[in-house]
């Protein structure tokens, strides 16, 4: 990492391209407005043998629920009524003799797979669309997640195996591919990724997670991922790629190694240019199908929940080849 001081995002990301105002200047689903009817139909096409996966990581798995270090922890959920309240004669009675089970569960909103709102992360005093950052405040009230919701994310999808690519189970703890990269490993592939693409990199690192302890993951936090440069983001604008979908915590090489900014793509895409991130997507299954059958491409289907004015929201994305 340069040892020169760490510039502000305002200073890095001068000069960056935008699509504020692009789609209206109250839009608040981004660069999910290139995910019209023909990019659901370009989707469809890439269906052959109509095999599923699902990709959300298990809530409340016993290993622990991946989420980025800080104050989120894993979800809690606890039986509120079962079979034990009938025994103690605590049970809701119903006529007929009926007995049920219910639960409920606590969780961060974020601490699974999920979906980020557009307005969930930002630099300076707006988030995206120029929406001013006040209006985070006790709520999402600009471009939460619930516009996302709502409109639903649907088209081609384009598995990129990072891991494989370089011949590794996972990548390693802050090391990092760019554009470049992802056009080589499609290459590799056999494949090639297409304007409005829905991109699913896959690094091996939640398989890393769930088979190392704890305290090993999160010592010296840093995920493998994609790294800034200028050039990067002027080929997704290029690109119009709606959707960025990863199988870490947060999309991008935690710290960049070059400035030493935290998260500047989170900024550079999302904030200015308002692509979508998925995060904690289980894609371990799905590549192993796709090495097996060559077939790399398919229809990505995915709907958060439709969370009011939240930040994010879990989310069971649906790939079918």
């Amino acid at each position: 990492m340069s040892q020169n001081p760490v510039p502000h995002l305002t200073e890095l990301l001068a000069g960056s391209p935008s699509n504020w105002g692009k789609w209206g200047a109250n839009d608040e689903v981004g660069a999910l407005n290139y995910l019209d009817a023909g990019q659901v139909l370009r989707g469809a096409a890439e269906i052959r043998s109509g095999k599923t996966f699902t990709l959300q990581v298990q809530i409340g798995h016993p290993h622990g629920d991946p989420a980025f270090p800080g104050p989120r922890g894993p979800a809690t959920r606890v039986n509120i009524m079962d079979r034990g309240n009938y025994l103690s004669g605590t049970g809701t009675v119903f006529p007929g003799g009926l007995e049920f089970a219910d639960d409920m569960i606590v969780m961060y909103l974020q601490g699974s797979s999920q979906y980020d709102a557009l307005g969930h992360l930002w630099y300076g005093d707006q988030i995206y669309n120029g929406f001013p950052a006040e209006s985070t405040s006790g709520r999402m009230a600009k471009a939460s997640v619930l516009p996302i919701a709502e409109k639903g994310i649907a088209g081609r999808g384009i598995l990129l195996d990072m891991a494989r690519h370089r011949g590794k189970e996972y990548l390693d703890k802050g090391e990092t591919f760019d554009h470049e990269d992802l056009m080589a490993a499609a290459a590799a592939q056999g494949c090639e990724i297409r304007p409005r693409d829905i991109l699913l990199v896959r690094t091996g690192w939640l398989g890393y997670f769930y088979s190392t302890p704890r305290e090993e993951f999160y010592e010296g936090f840093i995920e493998p991922g994609l790294t800034y440069s200028p050039e990067l983001v002027e080929w997704f604008q290029k690109m119009e790629i709606p959707n960025l979908v990863t199988d870490t915590i947060a999309n991008e090489v935690t710290t960049d190694p070059v400035s030493g900014v935290t998260l500047p793509l989170h900024n550079a895409l999302m904030r200015n240019l308002g692509v979508t991130f998925a995060e904690i997507i289980a894609l371990d299954a799905l590549a192993a199908d796709c090495a097996e059958d060559g077939q790399y491409t398919f229809l990505y289907t995915a709907a958060p929940l439709k969370v009011v004015d939240g930040t994010g929201a879990p989310v069971n994305p649906l790939v079918v080849k």
